[in-house]
């Protein structure tokens, strides 16, 4: 699921155009650089999910050691950018799967559109049909993809030192950035290429010992997407020149395949991209859906979206909700300029709304833990600096991205977060018991007592019927 959820065929097709045209041949610097802060992120999620396994993941734990307002903010940013995605994704997998008949038919936007609705679709109804169903679907789905991705990286690499360009060491170096605005503008867009990763955390409640499932799940998946957006990147700037890349837009993969492979090598890598744009559908609905039924449970939200289906465990009510605000927003956006133009508005959008949640996660982790930092050295630097590093890096980003942004990313990125104020003020006034919340402290939580007979608090007295109150 986490690496599903960071989608790396589909990110390196869509995206890399995007990172070459804010960066350069520096794009491979731009993902290294920002694994590091990155890496600080997940470990504070690893960290949290431990103490207080939610469905709503930042929202739950921002609310509850920061402030509601700030835990509010977090979720409707996962929701708002979740959605965005969606039309974000759809869009290719639909001139994807036309191009594979004719390559003419995927310049189409609105017929594009409808194709990608199709799939979409389709996953929806995968989602509803439950967390296990959507997990086979996604073993298939993902095992394919990766595998032809594995079977393409290592062809990629040597053609691109015999035929193109030779490896370059400053592509790793800081030297080819445009100043501190040049970096941050990378930096933004890489944090898009590796979002997706916290679905694990997402799917906590609906996982066995959760506790530690969730966080390790979740390092596993950004390790494996970190060595394939990296290997890619280098290979795309071995094979192919910046002009063409950036003339390739969202379908750049396939111009790659053709470089390596003319005429088969680029329909193997379509199939490759139109996988992984499927399954990110579903890990992108789950993820969602399942802070929705968060939030409805919270009653921060209509109580609606917390109800589950008796039958398949999903949260129907969050599921329909979402899927057809995306449905109407991905019809609207077939009328609107090309798929490149509405990917490229899309990735940025989403990454100002990413940071945004991510850097509060970093920060609850640190006040979570604020009390044991200083009992050994893995917790000063696992729960503490980490945490905080990838916290400042992630909000200096933010900002230092603020002045170089459209005025359509900023209308899409900043004022999707603004839409948040008028649900989050309408139900704190309303008095929702979210905004009384108990604070999360690392140092009197649960912890995981196997062998003593399930999870029990930290006096040994056992959860009652062993389990989460929480649990679907």
């Amino acid at each position: 699921m986490a690496v599903a959820g960071s989608a790396p065929a589909y990110t390196i097709s869509a995206t890399t155009a995007v990172l070459v045209g804010a960066v350069g041949l520096a794009g491979p610097a731009s993902l290294l650089y920002s694994a590091v802060p990155m890496l600080g992120i997940v470990l504070a999620y690893g960290r949290l999910g431990r103490i207080d396994p939610s469905a709503g993941a930042a929202y739950s734990w921002v609310g509850r050691t920061l402030h509601p307002f700030l835990g509010f903010l977090s979720g409707w940013a996962l929701v708002v950018s979740s959605t965005i995605f969606m039309v974000a994704g759809a869009l290719p997998a639909g001139t994807l799967t036309l191009s594979l008949f004719d390559p003419a038919l995927g310049e189409r936007p609105w017929l594009a559109a409808l194709v990608g609705a199709v799939w979409f679709l389709v996953m929806v109804a995968v989602v509803l049909g439950g967390v296990r169903l959507s997990i086979r679907t996604q073993f298939a789905l993902t095992g394919i993809e990766v595998a032809l991705l594995l079977a393409f990286l290592v062809p990629a690499l040597v053609r691109g030192g015999g035929a193109g360009r030779d490896f370059d060491w400053r592509w790793l170096g800081l030297g080819g950035f445009d100043g501190p605005g040049g970096f941050a503008a990378g930096a933004l867009i890489a944090t898009f290429y590796f979002w997706g990763w916290d679905v694990t955390s997402n799917l906590s409640e609906e996982s066995r010992n959760s506790r530690r499932t969730a966080g390790f799940a979740a390092l596993c998946g950004a390790g494996v997407v970190f060595l394939l957006f990296e290997t890619y990147t280098v290979a795309i700037n071995m094979l192919l020149p910046p002009g063409r890349i950036e003339a390739g837009g969202a379908d750049v993969l396939r111009v790659l395949g053709e470089a390596v492979w003319p005429g088969t090598g680029g329909r193997v890598l379509i199939a490759a991209v139109l996988l992984s744009t499927v399954a990110t559908f579903e890990t992108t609905l789950l993820q969602a859906t399942r802070s929705l039924f968060a939030m409805g449970r919270d009653r921060t939200l209509p109580a609606a979206l917390g109800r589950i289906h008796p039958r398949w465990n999903t949260p129907y009510a969050a599921v329909a909700v979402v899927g057809g605000v995306a449905l109407v927003m991905l019809l609207a956006a077939g009328t609107f300029g090309s798929v490149t133009e509405v990917v490229s508005d899309a990735v940025t959008a989403i990454s100002l709304q990413i940071s945004v949640y991510y850097a509060l996660a970093g920060l609850a982790a640190v006040v979570a833990y604020r009390k044991l930092l200083l009992t050994s050295v893995k917790e000063f630097l696992l729960s503490g600096v980490w945490p905080l590093f990838g916290s400042v890096f992630v909000l200096w980003m933010f900002f230092e991205s603020l002045g170089r942004l459209s005025a359509v990313e900023a209308t899409i990125g900043l004022g999707g977060l603004g839409l948040g104020l008028v649900p989050m003020l309408w139900y704190w006034r309303r008095g929702s018991s979210y905004y009384r919340p108990a604070r999360l402290d690392a140092s009197r939580s649960t912890v995981d007592l196997p062998s003593a007979g399930g999870p029990r608090y930290e006096d040994g007295t056992p959860y009652e019927d062993g389990a989460m109150a929480t649990d679907f």
